[in-house]
């Protein structure tokens, strides 16, 4: 009796949810990801890319466009335009009809050009409404993401899908190394580098997130975001989000006193997995240290270090910032020549790290060579590639 009580009532609920689409509209934007919710409508709320929206604005009025070659670093608003661009040539009632997007990380092969990019690029455009209000060029767009992880031949065969269909179908590719593109294939696109946003860029764009979100920011709080996202707005947004749910907000119902109401630079540091500086100077102590520290001493120091729960590539990382910047000159080498093989030593990690290899074991090669090496100074270093 109980369960069919309980039954009833959430059959109940969730009718009056279903007929309040007000309720559920607030609850999908409450559990929108913020990448989503303020990506840019149009190609005005583009940030930075100063040059890529001239020629895209003139695109748009001319409706004269191009095969387009994106690429850049992540998070610099690639996909964001050309879908602004598609929202503004289209509006919503074409858009589905006339975009396709795909991700090429997941669907890179052959057999992906030959059934799906062939299929809707060969299709013909239909006309449009009379009354419509949106340029509705008489093509239609295909996106592929990610498209530096396509197969060489799947490229050949996209290449072949371009020459044919150019009458009715634009492409749209989006990298992050131009390198990995096909030359036959760059060469039939318009490219346009999209480069790392500026630190009051992504300050102004997140900024204006959190007060539409109501979150309140201590005074460095913004400044932490921007150091580890690294010029990735994409990768700060979902910092912040993420922060965001670690304080109270207004309108919440929270009562709880002892959550905090401010993001701290300390919550993104944590949610980031940054590694405080007194673990990369346990590191560096070892390095320089005198006698030369024993293997068990090494060890012991890389085993807390995992214990911690560091990821090996964010400790490798920071620590080849540090060992590049010699921390503000604060670090003193025996020699040019050790620094040279020192970062060479974080080459051969880096390449391991990338291969899959294990990263305890990799973390203890790196700093095992930096004591070998800071040890002999500028003699020759014999290490395994």
């Amino acid at each position: 009796m109980a369960a069919n009580f309980f039954n009833l009532k959430a059959r109940s609920a969730a009718a009056s949810a279903a007929k309040d689409p007000s309720a559920n509209n607030a609850a999908s934007a409450a559990l929108q990801p913020w990448v989503e919710k303020y990506r840019p409508k149009s190609i005005n709320d583009i940030t930075s890319q100063a040059q890529v929206v001239q020629v895209l604005r003139r695109a748009i009025e001319t409706q004269n466009l191009p095969h387009l070659l994106f690429y850049g670093p992540p998070g610099t608003g690639k996909t964001s335009t050309i879908l602004a661009l598609a929202k503004e040539l289209y509006g919503p009632d074409v858009y589905r009809a006339r975009v396709l997007e795909l991700n090429a990380s997941d669907e890179r092969g052959i057999a992906v050009v030959r059934e799906k990019v062939k299929n809707f690029a060969r299709t013909l455009v239909a006309p449009t409404a009379a009354d419509n209000q949106y340029p509705t060029p008489p093509y239609k767009i295909i996106v592929l993401d990610e498209a530096d992880s396509m197969t060489a031949d799947a490229q050949a065969a996209l290449r072949r899908v371009m020459e044919n269909y150019s009458k009715v179908t634009r492409f749209c590719l989006i990298c992050n190394y131009v390198t990995r593109i096909i030359e036959p294939l760059a060469s039939r696109c318009a490219k346009f580098r999209f480069t790392a946003l500026e630190a009051p860029e992504i300050k102004q764009r997140l900024q204006h997130i959190a007060d539409a979100e109501g979150v309140g920011l201590e005074d460095d709080a913004l400044d932490a975001i921007i150091s580890v996202s690294e010029g990735d707005l994409r990768k700060a947004t979902m910092y912040l989000q993420s922060a965001s749910r670690l304080v109270a907000r207004p309108n919440a119902g929270t009562t709880l006193s002892t959550i905090p109401t401010r993001v701290s630079a300390a919550m993104i540091r944590d949610i980031a997995g940054v590694v405080p500086p007194d673990v990369l100077t346990t590191v560096w102590d070892l390095w320089r240290a005198a006698p030369t520290p024993t293997y068990q001493q090494v060890m012991a120091v890389v085993a807390d270090v995992v214990a911690q729960g560091f990821a090996a590539r964010q400790v490798i990382t920071q620590l080849y910032g540090v060992v590049v910047t010699d921390a503000g000159g604060q670090l003193v080498w025996p020699s040019a020549i050790a620094k040279a093989k020192i970062v060479q030593a974080f080459a051969r990690v880096d390449v391991a790290l990338t291969q899959g290899a294990d990263e305890e074991l990799q973390l203890a090669r790196l700093v095992l060579e930096g004591v070998q090496i800071m040890a002999r100074g500028t003699a020759p270093v014999s290490v395994m590639a």
